[in-house]
């Protein structure tokens, strides 16, 4: 198996919408993996579905009239190797199988979602457990993403304030509010009201893909990554209790928050063991490595 292009990663931002989708189909077919698929598991079951993601380098971070709390310039970033995401996060119905198979205890008096809405309400130790297991059960390694893996996905080759322009609406992404128009934190934003009279999280795969396949990179629930939290904190955290290895970058914003939130750039500290309604998670499946 070749993990490496014949050529250097390509700079993605310089790929029409048709040479991206023909970079990740090339990946594919150099890896004999296919673009979307899921690994068998040890008891005959499939595991998440998962897209496959191609190396390639771009900008991460945020221009500096969007610049928001904790978010940083755009600066050049290689990925150097594909790797595959979930094509959605991490639903309840996923995780329920893990936590019947290995005992895992709810906190009690919990909101807890059900079916194929994302699961909420765990934290960063137990969704590890949970890719832990899953690691086991597939004979492959599985992950959380890092900052820079998740947004170089959710881009997908765009340099736009999300994968689908510079607006978010509606028919896009679940959020608190959708954007009309902005200019940043110097300037002014607009906003409409709730896109639904009743927020919470809707199932998974209810709103367009981006142009690598991926549901739900803005909105519906702040995901976790690997990364922790390097900048400022919120100033209403007291001086000397933030500790290395507490906080952990989060992205994609959620249905509790405007569209603002939702930026590829967007991002949010959050403890490791921090339970909420609109925090979860989503897989990253390394390729060419397994764990045996």
């Amino acid at each position: 198996m070749n993990l490496a292009a014949d050529t250097e990663p390509p700079y993605v931002h310089d790929l029409t919408p048709a040479q991206l989708v023909a970079l990740q189909a090339n990946a594919a077919a150099r890896l004999d993996c296919g673009i979307a698929f899921r690994d068998a598991l040890d008891d005959g079951t499939r595991g998440p579905e998962l897209r496959l993601i191609p190396a390639g380098v771009f900008e991460m971070g945020a221009k500096p009239e969007d610049r928001g709390f904790g978010e940083q310039l755009p600066r050049r970033v290689e990925i150097d190797r594909p790797f595959a995401l979930g094509r959605f996060c991490v639903t309840a119905e996923e995780f329920g199988v893990f936590a019947r198979e290995t005992g895992f205890v709810w906190t009690d008096h919990l909101v807890l979602a059900e079916g194929r809405r994302p699961v909420t309400n765990i934290n960063r130790d137990e969704a590890n457990a949970y890719l832990a297991w899953l690691s086991e059960k597939s004979g492959h390694r599985y992950r959380l993403p890092g900052e820079a893996e998740w947004e170089y996905a959710a881009r997908a080759g765009s340099a736009t304030r999300y994968c689908f322009g510079d607006t978010l609406g509606c028919v896009e992404a679940n959020t608190g509010s959708f954007q009309i128009s902005g200019r940043g934190v110097q300037g002014w934003r607009r906003f409409l009201p709730f896109c639904a009279p009743m927020q919470q999280t809707v199932d998974v795969g209810l709103y367009p893909a981006n142009l690598w396949g991926l549901h739900d990179m803005h909105g519906n629930i702040w995901e976790f990554t690997a990364d922790p939290w390097v900048g400022p904190v919120d100033a209403r955290i007291s001086a000397g209790a933030v500790k290395p290895g507490q906080w952990f970058v989060t992205k994609g914003g959620s249905w509790f928050e405007s569209a603002w939130h939702s930026r590829s750039a967007a991002r949010k500290p959050r403890m490791w063991n921090e339970l909420d309604v609109n925090l979860g998670f989503r897989v990253l499946r390394e390729i060419g490595q397994t764990t045996g």
